[in-house]
C-alpha cells in the first residue's frame, strides 16, 4: 500500500445513525443486527449496509462487507471511516487492513470484542464509543437467538461459552 500524509478525517459519532438504522432494518427482516456504512473524507456516505448472512444464507454477508460493496469502487481508501454498530470481525477487521481503510468508529465492543485492538496496533484510528444503543440491540438479540448468535461468531452448537470476546468467547490470535 503506498504511504502519504492522507488520513480519515475524525470520526463523527452522529455518522453511528447511519450504521444503527441498518442494524435495525437487519433484526427486522430477520437477521442478526449488525449495520455499517463508509464514510467518505467530506462526511458523505458512500455506501451502507447490514448483515445479510440469515437472509441471504451467505455467511460472508456482514455489515461491513455490505457497506464496503454498495460503496463501489473507490481510487483510495485512506481517507475514508468505517462506522459499525458492533466491532468488526477478523474478517471485516481484513477488510479494513486490505484495502487501507483509515478510521473505523464502533458502536460497541462489549457483546464482541472483534479485531479493533489488531487494526490500531497497525494504525487504524480506531475509536469505540461504548453506545448504550446498540449495546442495548446485541444484548437481546443474543439473549433472544443465542444460537443464531453463536453460528454467527464461529461457536459449535452446544459450545457456548457465554458472552463472546474474540469469537464466542474464546481469544484467537491476531492473523498473520
Amino acid at each position: 500500500m503506498p504511504t502519504s500524509d492522507v488520513t480519515a478525517p475524525a470520526p463523527d459519532p452522529a455518522w453511528l445513525e447511519v450504521a444503527l438504522a441498518e442494524a435495525r432494518t437487519g433484526l427486522a427482516g430477520g437477521g442478526i443486527p449488525i449495520g455499517a456504512a463508509l464514510i467518505g473524507p467530506d462526511g458523505t456516505v458512500l455506501g451502507r449496509g447490514h448483515n445479510r448472512r440469515v437472509q441471504d444464507d451467505d455467511p460472508s454477508a456482514h455489515g461491513e462487507t455490505a457497506a464496503f460493496r454498495d460503496a463501489g469502487r473507490q481510487r483510495d481508501y485512506r481517507a475514508t471511516t468505517m462506522v459499525t454498530t458492533l466491532s468488526p470481525c477478523w474478517y471485516c477487521s481484513g477488510l479494513v487492513r486490505q484495502f487501507g481503510i483509515g478510521a473505523v468508529l464502533i458502536g460497541e465492543a462489549r457483546t464482541f470484542g472483534g479485531g479493533h485492538d489488531w487494526l490500531a496496533e497497525h494504525g487504524v484510528r480506531v475509536t469505540v464509543l461504548d453506545d448504550p444503543r446498540c449495546v442495548a440491540l446485541m444484548e437481546e438479540f443474543v439473549a433472544a437467538r443465542p444460537e443464531l448468535w453463536d453460528e454467527d461468531v464461529g461457536v459449535a452448537p452446544g459450545g457456548r461459552v457465554g458472552r463472546a470476546g474474540g469469537r464466542g468467547g474464546v481469544e484467537l490470535p491476531p492473523p498473520r
